[in-house]
């Protein structure tokens, strides 16, 4: 069998053969781990047969003069349309406002760039196509807080961390609204959360928010049912479930018990849905309105679930991939009539959606309200799990049978698996971006902003087979110029920023493109450094965010005393000389802030503990560079030590469920909290001052 044609066909599919890894070597994809990421690409290279045909295949679809059902360009320039008409060709542009434009292609078959921004509808020849016509760049900070020169600053939290009385045993919207009145009170333009996209209801085991069913729909759990159906309905709920002991006792445990917690909450749910719809009441209308918006996407992802739960009362498996042949199509006759059985549940199930959507709407609302320029920022994971409702209803545009990850690296030499599955390039265009557009118009639909998750993954994202270790994977490319478009004009008709986490391995020419459509990279505190040797204030860029830490990273607080070290010794993830060298690195990496820290000399001067003057020191620090926009975690507002996940973990350190000291309309009373918000805002003000 040749390699060539096994390479060639590779390639063609948007497979990197050869590539850089994060030490600057060269590395080459066995034939062995290519013919098995093909296989999962939905192009078989078994044999020499088998790639033949998979090669034709390829070449029919990139040789077809057929226009494929949406194609994005920028405003103001023109779309190369020779592929498939003939220079000279009359066009009749439908817009959006319900005006048309006629123009003609050029001498070149090239569409001129007079098409106004937005998606519009294009007839040229008999055919037509969706035109994504992208603005220049997306809404920024300083269209948000209106300014030239903004030197914002927001809060980072993860949202089940949060405290209320009556919240159940986690964070829920409620106490989100109450940080964020608090928050903007303060100051603050931005309040970032950690991701809300739907879990499996029907296994409350698995609540790694970045591990979700669907990024298309949102977390139940976190709603705040008295906020939108009444504190009365609230009452009588509990009262007829019996569940006020166990909700009082769950909210007294150190860490949040997410299996006993979600249960309760689903009990709860499901009691005030039976109250609801019993009688008239007044938000029936509001219910109906949203089920309707929502159309097929809402209908299937609420018949999945209603599945999921059948199948977990009989103990079988919750991966579509494992059910009965019928089931696997959403639109199969088989799943009609289940769900004329099971209305009542696919119903419970929409009602738990619209709950959830009404309550992030309240809490951005009053972010917004509370004087914040951008308010609330989602968090939109890297992919959704290959068994869950997103993979199984957009079956033609997500990888179910391959996994996201890392290559091996200088930090983790056996790579890494994140269990997900992430978007078909070849679905994607097939199927005119649908279930990217819609992925994102559903995490801007409630928010002033969108943290991308691994920002890479718009240019590529190393995929990894099925059940195979994360170092037997590949680099796979995405149409990358034609991502940021579609995100940088829904970020335009959302009027919200975008973030983009660019940490790690970037691709080459990736961060210049997001500058281009000012899309905001990360700098993070503990990273801005070269081998101890911390950049200095003047060195930090003015095209990305600044934050001390991350969720994935210990506090400044535990980064000083080591306790992510203290973890890693704990569990056996370093070795006895390993551990005595990283502390003695850490050691030096301490000298290393403290030195750039001093060279403030407003800091240091009091006399106080040394970690809390660090925590001064780096705050201010931090609000002093040029960043657009300064996200504080509330670990390191309030000087916390432990951190809210330990990468590479599963059980063995409680990931996502510490929660924060205090309910959350006082946290920023605490004086420490208070005392570092107030050098941040200043230290804001003050750069804006300085770099007018």
């Amino acid at each position: 069998m040749s390699n060539a044609q096994l390479e060639i066909l590779a390639n063609r599919a948007g497979l990197a053969v050869d590539w850089i890894d994060a030490n600057g070597r060269p590395q080459k994809v066995t034939p062995a781990v290519l013919r098995s990421v093909l296989s999962g690409l939905g192009h078989p290279a078994n044999t020499a047969q088998e790639i033949d045909a998979s090669l034709l295949q390829l070449q029919e679809v990139q040789q077809t003069r057929h226009l494929p059902p949406l194609l994005t360009c920028d405003v103001g320039v023109g779309l190369d349309l020779a592929h498939y008409f003939e220079p000279q060709t009359p066009c009749e542009i439908h817009l959006e406002d319900g005006s048309r434009i006629n123009l003609k292609l050029d001498d070149n078959a090239v569409l001129p760039g007079l098409v106004p921004v937005g998606y519009q509808h294009v007839s040229i020849d008999d055919q037509s196509f969706t035109l994504a016509v992208a603005p220049q760049r997306c809404y920024s900070v300083g269209d948000a807080v209106d300014s030239e020169n903004p030197r914002a600053w927001g809060l980072s939290v993860q949202l089940y961390s949060l405290r209320r009385p009556g919240d159940g045993g986690f964070g829920d919207t409620q106490a989100l609204e109450d940080l964020a009145r608090v928050a903007g009170e303060r100051g603050a333009e931005a309040l970032a959360i950690s991701p809300l996209h739907a879990m499996f209801s029907g296994d409350t085991q698995r609540y790694s928010p970045y591990s979700p069913s669907s990024r298309l729909f949102l977390n139940s759990l976190y709603a705040a049912p008295g906020a939108i159906l009444g504190e009365r309905a609230l009452r009588t709920a509990i009262d007829a479930t019996g569940l006020a002991a166990e909700l009082k006792h769950l909210e007294a445990l150190p860490l949040i018990d997410w299996p006993t917690a979600a249960e309760a909450k689903h009990r709860l749910l499901e009691a005030l849905y039976e109250g609801f719809t019993h009688g008239e009441h007044p938000l029936h209308p509001d219910f109906s309105s949203f089920r309707h918006a929502g159309g097929e996407a809402l209908e299937n992802h609420c018949r999945f679930e209603a599945i999921q739960e059948a199948r977990a009362r009989r103990g079988e498996s919750l991966d579509w991939r494992e059910w009965p042949e019928q089931w696997r199509d959403p639109r199969s006759i088989a799943l009609a009539h289940f769900a004329e059985e099971n209305s009542s549940r696919i119903g419970y199930y929409a009602f738990c959606q619209w709950l959830i959507a009404r309550s992030l709407e309240r809490a951005q609302t009053a972010a917004r309200s509370a004087g914040m320029g951008i308010g609330l920022i989602a968090d939109l994971a890297v992919g959704a799990d290959g068994g869950g409702s997103q993979a199984w209803s957009r079956q033609d545009e997500l990888l179910a049978s391959l996994t996201v990850g890392a290559p091996p690296d200088i930090l983790n030499r056996s790579g890494q698996g994140w269990g997900i599955s992430a978007f078909s390039p070849e679905g994607l265009v097939r199927n005119g971006f649908r279930a990217f557009i819609e992925m994102l118009r559903a995490n801007f639909a409630h928010a002033g902003g969108l943290r991308i998750d691994h920002v890479m993954g718009l240019q590529r994202l190393w995929v990894i087979p099925n059940d195979a270790p994360p170092s037997d994977g590949a680099y796979l490319y995405y149409p990358v110029d034609d991502l940021l478009r579609l995100l940088t004009l829904e970020s335009h008709r959302h009027q919200a920023i975008v973030l983009g986490e660019d940490l790690g391995t970037v691709p080459e020419g990736l961060r210049e493109k997001l500058i281009a459509r000012s899309i905001l990279g990360m700098r993070v505190l503990l990273f801005e450094q070269d081998n101890t040797h911390f950049k200095s204030i003047l060195d930090w860029p003015d095209n990305a965010l600044a934050t001390t830490s991350t969720h994935d990273l210990p506090t400044l607080n535990g980064w000083w005393h080591g306790r992510d070290i203290d973890w890693s010794a704990r569990l056996n993830l370093v070795d006895a000389p390993g551990e005595i060298e990283w502390r003695q690195h850490r050691e030096r990496e301490r000298e290393g802030l403290r030195r750039v820290l001093s060279e403030d000399p407003q800091n240091f001067r009091e006399e106080s503990h040394e970690t809390d003057q660090v925590l001064d020191a780096a705050i201010r620090f931090l609000g002093h560079t040029r960043a657009p926009l300064v996200l504080l975690p509330m670990e390191d507002a309030l000087g916390i030590e432990q951190q809210a996940n330990l990468p590479g973990t599963t059980d063995t350190h409680p990931n996502w469920s510490r929660r924060l000291p205090g309910d959350s309309d006082a946290l920023l009373d605490d004086p420490d909290a208070a005392r570092r918000l107030e050098l941040l805002a200043c230290a804001r003000l003050q750069a804006a001052e300085r770099d007018q």
